[in-house]
């Protein structure tokens, strides 16, 4: 069993990002398969949001045993998809022969030490054609005290983050969302001098610049942005 202790607390304050969620689901709806692994998913606020129940299998993987456990106690109270189950652990806590169509690491890497080794593992529970998404922070030079606190290792740019991916998996898309968050991030951070957003300014951000965002990440062709989307596929065996 895990002894994994998530260190941040930002879990809550995030969790009623409905329109963040919802352009996130946007992006990748269509890479969603049948099975769908999800690496740390917290408390299964995102589960919520990217899962519609169409699944035959989603599951939830969450290393740190109180998050694991508000989040089976979502499952056991209807709140998710009845396709949807728990498992505390990483990686390593499931089985070799495990394959799955999809697998999730939403705001999860950036945690990761070995951010390499994981992706390469999670390559070997892919099934020939599935899917890698991968959604983290963008930009080292955004990373602040915040990030430290909530146990970021790192922010990526897309180098980096197509860096960490596996070789053998072919690149699908590699792209900055939320450019309005970008400037907003900076303007929080060099105006206001202010490292941690508080809960007022997520649900400004969320209510008003993520509707932004929508359509500005589109006119500019996905070149900036506050976050960064990969995906890869696993390809067929020759």
């Amino acid at each position: 069993m895990s002894s994994f202790h998530y260190a941040g607390s930002e879990l809550e304050t995030f969790a009623l990002a409905k329109n963040w969620k919802g352009y996130l689901r946007s992006q990748i709806a269509g890479h969603l398969g049948s099975e769908v692994l999800e690496v740390g998913a917290g408390l299964g606020t995102t589960t919520r949001f990217l899962c519609d129940g169409t699944p035959k299998r989603w599951l939830c993987l969450e290393p740190d045993q109180d998050l694991a456990l508000a989040l089976q106690s979502s499952l056991g109270e209807g709140r998710l998809p009845a396709c949807c189950e728990g498992k505390v652990g990483t990686l390593t806590d499931l089985g070799a022969a495990e394959q799955f169509d999809t697998i999730l690491y939403i705001d999860v890497l950036e945690h990761i030490e070995d951010d390499h080794g994981e992706l390469q593992a999670a390559a070997g529970h892919l099934r020939p054609g599935g899917k890698l998404i991968v959604l983290s922070p963008a930009h080292q030079w955004l990373f602040t005290p915040f990030d430290q606190a909530i146990g970021h290792f790192r922010r990526y740019s897309k180098k980096s983050l197509a860096a960490a991916a596996p070789p053998s998996l072919r690149c699908v898309r590699l792209d900055y969302l939320d450019a309005v968050g970008l400037l907003a991030s900076l303007g929080n951070r060099l105006l206001l001098h202010s490292s941690t957003p508080t809960p007022r300014q997520i649900q400004f951000w969320d209510r008003r610049l993520v509707t932004v965002s929508r359509k500005i990440d589109r006119w500019l062709g996905h070149t900036i942005g506050k976050s960064v989307l990969g995906i890869w596929q696993k390809l067929p065996a020759r």
